[in-house]
């Protein structure tokens, strides 16, 4: 038996969840919800993650929800006031309310019958069900309990303390400390500066070069408007501001790769000086948006180099040592602290056992409809972001739109709600085309997307903008039905 009945279960009490709760308040009121949270606060990433110098890759000015004005001076903003923001727009909408911490689920299984849900958690050790009508899965697309190491030679000789970013402890000190940062993703450029400070000496120590650029902490438009208008009105402008240069820039490197790549590698230069190897250490082999970009506010990594407080190294590990880490070149550098900044394992449909009248759904084999949506499985969406732009956007619209399918059943009357494919000339492709080595291991266990709407993911807010928020719900592939369902019990 059922503990409760909702009409909505959310997963996640993150920034996807905690963006889905208000959506569901303000555009579907009558409804009721619960959010199902694994851990024992609101946060999600924001929460997880207490590495030093923790802060989004994104503006807040689009990574921040629409509904609620980014109002802070820094536009890159560190990870401590995202986590507050995120747990103010909890508290002040009462979305806080309705969720259940410690909640950990482990599956879910549809029934026709009773177009319902029935939602499996573990709390403390114990199993624990609800039922819904719509389940809404935001609990992010990688996994919380570890983050990916790859299996260094040798690494169990070293002796001093090895740490991963997810995972990082408390009580760690490296002040005064050589520290060797293993990666160049977003996390190594966010931690190299800011161990910097405090540390001997850090090495970014890289496989391959990524692309880094710099762009201002602060953004002086928006400060300067928001003494002058409204505070939502001056959020909107920048925020479309925003989301327009950013569609321009990566429709610039789609189209000219060749141009866009050297006006990166020009302003790295510009930062780093003449005498500085630039072609080794920041120029890629591939090109602008094959993989996500770097950003590094206030140009702090290139500031960091130029102190003499940080350094590169581009080389392959050939093992682990007592005292570092000796290269395939013969270089050996001496650490204190190794970081193994290398990167998250992926995890398709917030890594949920998932089943439809018994068969169960197998994600490798499901088409996504609408990045949101999946091929013959009813009543159920996913929020995941963009990969070329800030993750709330899409989520945004997600939520928008599952507002709106929500509307349209209980005007027509319907239950069910299940996307169905019946063009035979639509083709399978992978969910995402980025060459990242994170992405990479784990498309093969990712649902597909199609060749063509609305099966295919466009990576285009303003695409998305109109098929998710205007085009109508009944679009000839979602398939509406009306079965007499089984009565439940309502949550109070």
């Amino acid at each position: 038996m059922a503990d409760q009945h909702f009409d909505v279960v959310i997963v996640g009490a993150g920034l996807s969840g905690i963006g889905a709760g208000y959506h569901l308040q303000a555009n579907c009121p009558g409804r009721t919800y619960a959010i199902l949270e694994g851990r024992e606060a609101i946060g999600g990433t924001w929460d997880l993650f207490r590495y030093p110098g923790i802060r989004s890759d994104s503006d807040m000015y689009t990574l921040g929800y629409a509904f609620k004005p980014w109002t802070q001076a820094k536009a890159i903003a560190d990870g401590p006031s995202i986590l507050r923001y995120v747990r103010d727009t909890a508290r002040d909408n009462g979305i806080d309310r309705h969720i259940r911490f410690g909640h950990h689920v482990k599956r879910a299984a549809w029934s026709s019958e009773t177009s319902t849900w029935t939602v499996e958690a573990v709390r403390g050790g114990e199993s624990v069900r609800y039922t819904c009508n719509f389940l809404f899965l935001c609990g992010g697309y990688y996994n919380y309990e570890n983050g990916y190491t790859p299996d260094f030679p040798g690494a169990e000789r070293f002796k001093g303390a090895t740490v991963h970013p997810q995972k990082w402890p408390e009580d760690l000190d490296y002040a005064g400390k050589r520290v060797v940062v293993i990666g160049s993703g977003a996390t190594a450029v966010t931690l190299v500066p800011e161990m910097a400070k405090t540390a001997a000496h850090v090495v970014m120590l890289q496989r391959s070069p990524t692309y880094v650029v710099s762009r201002p902490a602060e953004d002086k438009m928006a400060n300067d408007l928001r003494k002058w208008l409204p505070a939502k009105l001056a959020y909107a402008l920048v925020r479309w501001r925003n989301v327009l240069f950013g569609m321009y820039f990566y429709q610039m490197a789609r189209k000219k790769p060749a141009q866009v790549k050297a006006g990166i590698i020009d302003m790295v230069r510009q930062q780093l000086g003449p005498d500085y190897d630039v072609d080794k250490h920041f120029t890629p082999s591939y090109n602008p948006w094959d993989q996500r970009l770097c950003l590094v506010p206030d140009a702090d990594l290139f500031e960091a180099i130029k102190a003499g407080t940080a350094s590169v190294t581009t080389d392959h590990i050939e093992t682990f040592t007592e005292t570092g880490i000796r290269l395939k070149s013969g270089q050996e550098l001496a650490a204190d602290v190794i970081v193994t900044a290398t990167g998250l394992e992926l995890k398709a449909l917030n890594g949920l056992e998932l089943s439809v009248d018994g068969h169960r759904v197998d994600p490798a084999k499901a088409m996504s409809y609408k990045g949101m949506m999946y091929r013959d499985v009813p009543n159920l969406a996913s929020s995941f972001g963009y990969t070329n732009a800030s993750w709330t956007l899409k989520c945004d619209l997600t939520c928008e739109y599952v507002c709106r399918l929500l509307n349209h059943m209980t005007k027509t009357g319907a239950s069910q709600c299940t996307p169905r494919n019946t063009d035979p000339t639509i083709g399978e492709v992978p969910w995402l085309d980025f060459s990242s080595g994170y992405v990479q291991r784990a498309m093969e266990k990712f649902p597909k997307q199609g060749s063509k709407a609305p099966w295919k993911l466009h990576q285009n807010y303003a695409l998305d903008l109109m098929n998710l928020k205007y085009a109508t719900v009944a679009d000839g592939v979602m398939e509406f039905a009306k079965p007499t369902p089984v009565p439940v019990r309502q949550a109070a």
